[in-house]
């Protein structure tokens, strides 16, 4: 019978896949969208708020700029879109801007890049849920008093969905995905319908505040806002860089079918995007930084909503059902955004494990085939990030954006080196034209997003933005330390060109002892099987009277080889055993020494607090000892027969157990060496000295 923990996980994840299932994992471009694209169409349910909310520092009168922020914002975002339908077609492998960076600029370009790329999925998670739980806090009260609970759920859910696999998470997200686009679309074709054919006068809940300005900005400062406000609005790029990065998970023709949805997704945002901005100017919508301070005259108990939902009240009308609907899938849809940045990491993690610069286990696919450990490393640090700034959208957003403007950058001035180098070899001149227009794409690209790269660093560096950039640098170093290490172990473990490996010249056996029985008789037999050039068996007096019982013991049953004892005057076990071992090694230099410890495996968890825990230090011990091999030689006790095999191997390998389970022993009753199983302990006492049981 399965265990509840295994139960669970099968309930939660499903039933693990096999390795040549990878391909029916695959995403056609209706799954894709949601997948790669949520994070990226969700940001026009935030990114709206920061630019008016930017803009009312300076008053009412401001926020006419914002028809002309959205605008810059735009050009922003289609120029990124081209860019990187070039980047899909050059680098389809799903490294990305890693990719486009460590090919074209070097290794550490690459590495930054990554570096950048990490610290924003991060963020993409924090912020996404956060947001989501602000919008759904302005029709439930009960959601705004518990942001913090809410959003840490949120994202436990998510990590859950996501570890089912890419396409079942795919299949989930679609519809909320899909029913937002649908909502917020007919929300903002229903305003414009009624204002421009109707002639409706439709007007916000906020449109008849009076709103005083923070402070009295002109000249210089006003330009410095209009910036700020401009990299705040820039929110909505985050999310575009994600489906470069992902294109091994599309259905092929895997290139062609990542730049359609690439394009799908600038249309859609740009469309959704503007409207907004240009619903509210029409509805006189008005959206502060500091409502306690701003609004000078209101409604009695006047709560802020964000900008969404003013406008689904204002078009659909106070208390209607679609009101609650939008703010459902706005919601849902912001939930779902750091759905782009659970693929995005893992796949990225993935790729940096595989170039050693992230532990090899970043690497490994879980049950059901997705990058198990970077979903859970993304969705720890996220919720650290939710906890530690309470959830508040304003301050997570000062952090965001640095990091995918600085992969956004980096990637169009390795797409123009990409294509000279082509164009130094190719002929053909058809082929040098299109060469030549996409060099022009990326270079307009990379001068563009340079220059937004440069105004959020100025304008943001001072409100949190300088954290992001301190964790992109520590991972940054930590990244090309963890590639350090793999390099100098490869150098340790490679063989030498020339000659054969020189073998030992003798193998010195010593074996366990702490009393006569069933274990230490096997594990004297099999060392005895190996054949080495000395064997001796050693204990460590620790008592008088019981090792005088061993000796006499020893003795009557006439064993073949001789019994060490060494003395203990401080009734320690491991370090005389130490000693020992390396007094040998001394002898011998050139030789090996072999260690058997007989232990026996229980099936119990109980009954491993009734034996001490000596086999285990020993044997940390002497693996750090050079020269000196470890062999553990089981001994299985009767409660293992009970144990169910299968679940075990499903902990300690997650795969399904293979191969026949026998009873029996190897030949000559000699058990195979083995590393010991979680649940094996030492000897009756220890491998050595007294009984103490």
């Amino acid at each position: 019978m399965a265990s509840p923990t295994s139960l669970l996980k099968r309930l939660l994840l499903g039933r693990p896949f096999r390795s040549d299932r990878l391909q029916h994992t695959l995403l056609p471009k209706r799954i894709a969208l949601p997948v790669f694209a949520s994070d990226a169409l969700s940001s026009v349910a935030y990114a709206p708020d920061e630019i008016l909310l930017t803009l009312s520092i300076a008053g009412a009168s401001a926020f006419l700029f914002s028809p002309w922020i959205a605008l810059a914002v735009v050009v922003v975002m289609l120029t990124v879109v081209a860019s990187y339908r070039q980047n899909v077609h050059a680098y389809p492998s799903g490294g990305g801007d890693y990719e486009v960076a460590t090919v074209n600029l070097g290794p550490k370009f690459g590495v930054g890049v990554a570096s950048a790329l990490l610290v924003d999925y991060v963020l993409t998670v924090a912020v996404s849920v956060s947001s989501g739980v602000a919008n759904l806090g302005s029709v439930v009260p009960f959601v705004a008093t518990h942001k913090v609970l809410i959003a840490v759920s949120a994202v436990v859910l998510l990590t859950a969905v996501n570890l089912r696999g890419l396409r079942e998470s795919g299949t989930a997200f679609a519809i909320p995905t899909y029913g937002f686009v649908i909502v917020m679309l007919g929300m903002l074709l229903t305003g414009l319908f009624r204002v421009f054919v109707l002639g409706d006068e439709l007007r916000a809940p906020s449109a008849d505040l009076v709103i005083q300005a923070e402070h009295s900005v002109t000249g210089f400062a006003l330009v410095f806002l209009l910036l700020r406000t401009f990299s705040s609005g820039a929110a909505a790029l985050t999310g575009v860089e994600a489906i470069s990065n992902g294109v091994p998970a599309f259905k092929a023709p895997k290139s062609r079918n990542a730049a359609t949805t690439l394009l799908l997704l600038g249309t859609i945002s740009v469309s959704m995007l503007v409207g907004i901005i240009w619903l509210a100017r029409l509805t006189h919508l008005q959206f502060v930084e500091d409502p306690a301070l701003q609004i000078v005259s209101g409604p009695d108990g006047y709560v802020q909503k964000t900008v969404t939902t003013q406008l689904g009240e204002t078009v659909f009308g106070s208390g209607s059902i679609l009101l609650y609907v939008l703010a459902g899938v706005t919601a849902l849809i912001l939930f779902l955004a750091a759905n782009t940045a659970f693929n995005g990491f893992p796949v990225l993690g993935s790729i940096l494990a595989q170039d050693r610069y992230l532990p090899r286990q970043f690497h490994t696919r879980g049950d059901r085939l997705a990058f198990s450990n970077g979903i859970t490393f993304l969705a720890l640090f996220a919720i650290v990030l939710i906890v530690g700034f309470q959830a508040e959208v304003t301050k997570l957003i000062q952090l965001y954006i640095v990091g995918v403007f600085v992969s956004f950058t980096v990637s169009q001035a390795g797409m123009i080196r990409h294509w000279n180098r082509l164009l130094r070899t190719e002929r053909d001149l058809e082929a040098r034209r299109r060469m030549y227009r996409s060099r022009a794409i990326n270079t307009f690209g990379m001068g563009l997003t340079g220059t937004v790269l440069v105004i959020v660093l100025i304008t943001k560096f001072l409100l949190g933005a300088w954290i992001a950039i301190v964790a992109m640098a520590v991972i940054y170093v930590l990244m090309l330390a963890i590639r350090r290490h793999y390099d100098r172990i490869a150098v340790e473990l490679t063989p030498p060109d020339e000659g054969r490996a020189v073998l030992p010249a003798r193998n010195h056996a010593i074996v366990l002892v702490s009393k006569v029985h069933q274990p230490t008789l096997r594990a004297i037999a099999y060392a005895r099987a190996t054949r080495p050039d000395t064997l001796t068996a050693v204990t460590v007096n620790v008592d008088d009277k019981d090792t005088r019982d061993l000796q006499a013991d020893w003795e009557r049953r006439e064993m073949a080889i001789p019994l060490t004892v060494i003395d203990s005057p401080y009734r320690e076990i491991t370090r005389p055993i130490l000693d020992f071992v390396a007094s040998t090694r001394r002898k011998s230099p050139r030789d090996v020494v072999t260690v058997f410890i007989p232990e026996y495996v229980v099936g119990r968890w109980w009954e491993n607090l009734l034996h001490n825990q000596s086999a285990l230090r020993l044997k940390g011990r002497l693996l750090f000892e050079p020269g000196v091999m470890v062999v553990s030689v089981p001994w299985q006790l009767a409660s293992t027969a009970s144990k169910n095999l299968d679940r075990l191997d499903a902990t300690l390998s997650r795969t399904p157990a293979r191969g026949p389970r026998g009873g029996g022993l190897p030949p000559n009753d000699l058990p195979v060496a083995s590393a010991p199983a979680p649940e094996s302990r030492p000897i009756d006492g220890g491998p050595v000295g007294t009984s103490r049981d």
